[in-house]
């Protein structure tokens, strides 16, 4: 299962980690992904856009 919001389609960004001596790594950002149920399915979205439904909800 891939590591992407089924409602934006946002995935994982990349960066580079730096050690004292300023040696570069490579490393992911993963996205906060949560499951709900919305309109009865069971989805994996991104805690940003549960942010967002619950403030356009109110």
């Amino acid at each position: 299962m891939a590591k992407v919001c089924q409602l934006c389609e946002r995935g994982p960004a990349s960066s580079q980690s730096r050690s004292h001596s300023k040696v570069a790594t490579k490393r992911r950002h993963e996205v906060n992904l949560q499951t709900k149920k919305l309109h009865g399915t069971r989805m994996r979205i991104c805690t940003s856009c549960i942010k967002t439904m619950k403030k356009r909800a109110a």
